[in-house]
């Protein structure tokens, strides 16, 4: 009995982890018949799962969505929940989590029963959530949950594109994994047309079905391909390249430098080296003003020339002069600016 059910927790997980198997995938994996499959899914159908099953050579198993929720140890309310915070943690990108939920999501979206989706859809539509004020364009849950699944089946997929530029580009490629970064979503894809691995926006990306056929694993571009997409989106795009040392940590340094902003390297206990990208040298100035953070140029030496440039601009406006700005930083009454409604207690 608990070699049965030990088999079907097995053959429940391997239908979870692909779209669709055959059944001698099946029994090659649990080291059965074909004939034991056939009972297990039977099983499984009792117990509440909804397993498809496709006829002749290319056929195959497939867990589905069915009329009612499979024995997950959750009822109505708790499965909605956990949907509704999935889908929360997939498109606002919380740190340490986004990824992870995106895959869980679409596990469970995969079981469940149509009146429960229909309850996540409109908590989803119908709730406004408060964010900060630099917001990019919005991911649509559902479209990274279709990626998740091509990634996780190994299925070609096929898109449009929008560019920085605005202009669509139709795209196929091998989907390999979903990075997230305090902002933005990103596709690592090995392009077909071009040979090459890249990097999408997924807030860019419209899925074109169909997708598929299957494809074999490739070698990714980077073991650590949280710091590809880093470097990719903060260095390689950008016309203008430079490295700087910080005066500081670099555990410091991290606090104050979005990863998509640029890349840091340790450089001994109380510095680190900066490589960072813009589309010039004066956005690279103020690039590195805003960080707050001392540093010396390493390379190009012309961002040298640069930040004399902007030193001697901003000595001019000062010498021409202008209103104190002590009592700007103070608050002419000593009160903060701002209003607003004032919530609830």
């Amino acid at each position: 009995m608990l070699e049965t059910s030990a088999r079907l927790l097995r053959l429940l997980s391997l239908l979870q982890a692909h779209r669709e198997w055959s059944g001698a995938e099946l029994a090659e994996r649990l080291g059965v018949t074909a004939r034991t499959v056939r009972r297990d899914v039977d099983r499984l159908r009792d117990l509440g799962y909804p397993v498809n099953a496709s006829p002749g050579t290319g056929g195959g198993y497939q867990l589905g969505a069915g009329a009612e929720l499979p024995p997950l140890l959750l009822d109505d309310d708790e499965a909605v929940a956990v949907a509704v915070g999935l889908r929360t943690a997939a498109g606002q990108g919380i740190e340490g989590i986004g990824e992870t939920s995106v895959r869980a999501l679409a596990k469970l979206e995969q079981v469940l029963p149509a009146r429960l989706r229909r309850r996540v859809s409109a908590l989803n539509d119908y709730t406004v959530p408060m964010l900060r004020s630099f917001r990019p364009s919005p991911v649509d849950p559902a479209v990274l949950t279709e990626l998740a699944h091509l990634c996780r089946d190994g299925e070609r997929l096929r898109f449009e594109y929008r560019g920085h530029d605005g202009a669509v580009s139709r795209r196929t490629v091998e989907p390999h994994r979903l990075v997230c970064t305090e902002y933005r979503w990103y596709l690592v894809a090995w392009d077909l047309d071009r040979e090459d691995w890249r990097t999408f926006r997924v807030d860019r990306v419209t899925p074109r079905p169909p997708h598929g056929p299957r494809c074999a694993p490739r070698t990714p571009p980077a073991e650590d391909l949280a710091a590809y997409v880093s470097e990719g989106v903060s260095r390689r795009v950008y016309a203008r390249q430079a490295a700087v040392r910080l005066l500081v940590p670099h555990a410091e340094a991290a606090e104050r430098v979005s990863p998509s902003a640029g890349t840091l390297e340790p450089d001994g206990p109380d510095t680190c080296v900066l490589r960072a990208g813009a589309a010039s040298l004066d956005a690279m100035v103020v690039h590195l003003m805003m960080t707050g953070l001392p540093f010396e140029v390493l390379e190009p030496a012309a961002l040298t020339g640069a930040i004399r440039a902007a030193r001697d601009r901003l000595d001019a406006a000062l010498a021409r002069g202008g209103p104190d700005d002590r009592d700007e930083r103070s608050g002419r009454d000593g009160t903060a600016r701002g209003g607003g409604a004032v919530p609830e207690p």
